[in-house]
């Protein structure tokens, strides 16, 4: 087993709030740095943070003019750390006590893992979806659209969910084709051979894209049961859901054009991308149907 590493920590933050406070609180004392990316936030978030942690010499901030994703913040991340295991984390995360030692020994355990992540909770406890998953191919997503899952107990491979936290939780770490950005442990020298995040990807996809680079060139993913933290999802996104969900979609689109377009026939191709934008409608159509009974006070909040 290698020598134990120190971990260089990097959070994207754009309009986190007071949950970015306690992100960094759970994450600071295990790690050896810690940067907080920011993505032009105008929420008061930075300016709480530092009334918080002062002038602790572990936290750096820096403050982008412009919101420029999620994927080039990481990226900026990875250029200002110094250690040789680098921790993306979300700012709505917030680590268990334990929790990064058990991703390091994880990524420890073996020369070939590359990436590790843990166990997502919801609030109530339960385990989150995308914590540990498989690559939704545009098959396995056309399984998931039409609710076709519900045939795999008799053809478990044909129809087959890319979400496994509905399977029971392993006692171990065990290899997974992809876990989520919201938590990535990864090795730099993995990095060195794969490369960075795909910036082409604004905000979603970029994870799954730089999971399926990380087994092509062998490098194993490991998701990890005990390193638990709860994940206030779409914190950062409820601002702007719109504008989310354009670049979700849009992000769904380039990745099924980069990385599947030479396994599909192109007719194929072009309607897994009609079927993303229509289901972008369907979303958008609801948000705005959504924001506008509010402003009338037909639903509440």
């Amino acid at each position: 087993m290698e020598i134990s590493k120190k971990i260089s920590v990097v959070i994207v933050n754009f309009n986190a709030g007071p949950g970015l406070v306690d992100a960094v609180r759970a994450a600071i004392s295990d790690a050896h740095e810690l940067f907080i990316i920011d993505n032009a936030s105008t929420d008061g978030s930075l300016e709480l943070l530092t009334s918080v942690f002062g002038r602790d010499p572990k936290l750096q901030i820096i403050r982008s003019q412009t919101n420029e994703g999620f994927a080039k913040a990481c990226n900026r991340g990875v250029a200002l750390a110094n250690e040789e295991l680098i921790f993306f984390l979300n700012p709505d995360c917030e680590l268990e006590k334990g929790a990064m030692a058990c991703l390091r020994e994880a990524l420890q355990s073996n020369p070939d893992v590359g990436m590790v992540g843990g166990l997502l909770l919801n609030l109530d406890g339960s385990e989150q979806a995308g914590g540990r998953r498989a690559i939704p191919t545009p098959w396995r997503s056309f399984v998931r659209a039409f609710r076709l899952a519900r045939f795999s107990n008799r053809w478990p491979k044909l129809f087959f969910d890319f979400h496994l936290h509905k399977e029971p939780l392993p006692i171990s770490p065990i290899e997974v084709e992809a876990v989520s950005g919201a938590c990535m442990l990864v090795k730099r020298e993995a990095i060195h051979v794969i490369g960075l995040l795909d910036e082409a990807y604004f905000m979603h996809c970029e994870d799954l894209d730089w999971c399926i680079r990380f087994r092509r060139e062998n490098w194993k993913i490991l998701f990890v049961p005990d390193a638990r933290m709860l994940h206030h999802k779409g914190v950062c996104s409820r601002s702007r859901p719109i504008f989310v969900e354009w670049h979700k979609h849009k992000g769904m689109t380039w990745f099924y054009r980069k990385l599947f377009s030479h396994q599909y026939p192109g007719a194929l191709m072009l309607l897994v991308t009609a079927g993303v934008w229509f289901r972008f409608i369907l979303v958008a159509s609801y948000l705005v149907a959504r924001r506008l009974t509010k402003a009338m006070g037909l639903v509440d909040d």
